[in-house]
């Protein structure tokens, strides 16, 4: 194995995967430093937590649905362990997610990408509007029915987040609050990273995990750069007052031809998402997508 620089790998980007990947990194016996302004925060903060192989399989992404699948399984492992090293609770939820359909149309739509789904080896049980509604009481009871996936999980993606940087600290990663701007190459082999502020850090290895920012990155080959841009996609963190009832379990929904999820969590937050636009780097929130989002919501669950 060769022996790498003191800073044996950088990490751009300090999101669920940089800080997974760092983590690990160290584990191993390397030096490691995160860059990121805000560790745990952006795309990573705003997401549902959701590890869905199965209700995020589309048709056409065989082979990206094989590697979520295979992702999920070892899941169960790296909550454990995560858990173990840095002592807090990731609520790894393990009970699958509901699946539902609110028309006729939405039904029709839903029997199709089930069938698809069955072909890349997932095993989706499909059920009766009563059998959804026993499921999960607290639905519409104009469902017209839906599916068992079994293989699909949730985390509290902010909890997993704090454990992650916990984890990381404790096995002695560093973070540099920077954006690195650029990472330099020479001979063909990686060298450094330049830092927004504090300039050149050298590095044995660079890791890019800035996500749809890392089509941004100098000094990366083009051929090199990943192929990614920014969906803005809103989420709504809603909370059950005492004494009213909650989810049982994560509910996914096909809403009049739209997509829609709601997902409880153990402090009695659900999560309700997301909206999908094309607006680049827009972070603005508008009020008709948050309108909608609720409808949706309401439609699965009044």
């Amino acid at each position: 194995m060769t022996t790498l620089a003191p800073h044996d790998v950088v990490v751009v980007g300090g999101g669920v995967i940089g800080l997974a990947v760092a983590w690990e990194a160290a584990r191993a016996g390397m030096a490691v430093t995160v860059a990121d302004p805000l560790p745990g925060r952006g795309a990573t903060w705003a997401a549902a937590g959701m590890l869905a192989p199965v209700g995020e399989a589309n048709f056409g992404e065989d082979r990206l649905a094989a590697l979520n699948l295979a992702a999920v399984r070892v899941w169960p492992a790296f909550a454990r362990s995560l858990e173990e090293a840095s002592g807090r609770s990731i609520h790894f939820v393990d009970d699958g997610t509901l699946l539902v359909a609110v028309d006729p149309s939405d039904r029709a739509a839903t029997d199709d990408v089930l069938a698809y789904r069955a072909t890349l080896g997932f095993s989706p049980r499909r059920l009766t509007a009563a059998q959804c509604r026993a499921s999960e009481p607290l639905l519409s009871p104009g469902i017209r029915g839906g599916a068992d996936l079994a293989e699909d999980h949730q985390v509290d993606n902010r909890r997993l987040v704090d454990a992650l940087v916990g984890a990381c600290r404790a096995q002695g990663v560093a973070f540099v609050g920077e954006e690195v701007t650029e990472v330099e190459i020479r001979a063909g082999r990686v060298t450094a990273v330049v830092l927004a502020d504090h300039g050149r850090r050298a590095a044995g290895a660079v890791v890019v995990a800035a996500g749809c920012r890392s089509g941004r990155l100098g000094g990366v080959p083009d051929g090199a750069l990943p192929p990614v841009r920014p969906v803005k996609g809103l989420t709504l963190r809603l909370r059950v007052p005492d004494g009213v009832p909650t989810l049982r379990r994560t509910v996914r929904g096909l809403v009049h031809g739209r997509n829609c999820y709601l997902v409880p969590r153990p402090d009695r937050a659900v999560v309700v998402g997301a909206s999908v636009e094309e607006k680049g780097f827009d972070l603005s929130v508008q009020a008709g997508v948050v309108g909608d989002l609720l409808d949706d919501a309401r439609r699965l669950v009044p």
